[in-house]
């Protein structure tokens, strides 16, 4: 039985990328610096979010094809047929992006950060921390 969900964004995406091919593959390949811009009622969930810090942020890839299940990796004409659970393609069933980034300043409920491939306008659904190995949390 499929079910459904409900998830609300708390922000979104501010970023010079307007169209997905604009955007680079991962945010390590020349993503540029965006800023997260977060709705009033989640200000509490930025306390203790610094400048310096890793943090992982999800958001709803709103621009992707949702009955995708096979595609190229990356695009590439020359590459087999993979199963989207396999890849990180945006277009998916469940368009949830996943990005690795560095804060580089907060103002309020804004956040800056370095390196983040969504498009203007992307909803942001959460915001955690990276943790280092289980010896060091």
């Amino acid at each position: 039985m499929i079910r459904m969900f409900e998830i609300t964004p708390i922000g979104r995406v501010e970023s010079p990328l307007l169209e997905r091919g604009m955007a680079p593959k991962q945010g390590d390949e020349g993503a540029p610096d965006a800023w997260l811009v977060f709705e009033p009622q989640v200000r509490e969930g930025l306390l203790n979010v610094r400048a310096g810090q890793e943090v992982l942020v999800f958001t709803w890839l709103d621009r992707a094809v949702r009955d995708v299940l096979t595609v190229r990796p990356r695009g590439d004409a020359n590459r087999a047929m993979t199963g989207v659970f396999s890849t990180r393609s945006p277009d998916r069933p469940n368009p949830i992006g996943l990005h690795r980034v560095r804060v580089l300043a907060v103002d309020g409920l804004r956040v800056r950060v370095g390196d983040l491939e969504a498009l203007d306008g992307t909803p942001i659904i959460d915001v955690k921390p990276l943790l280092g190995p289980v010896g060091e949390r």
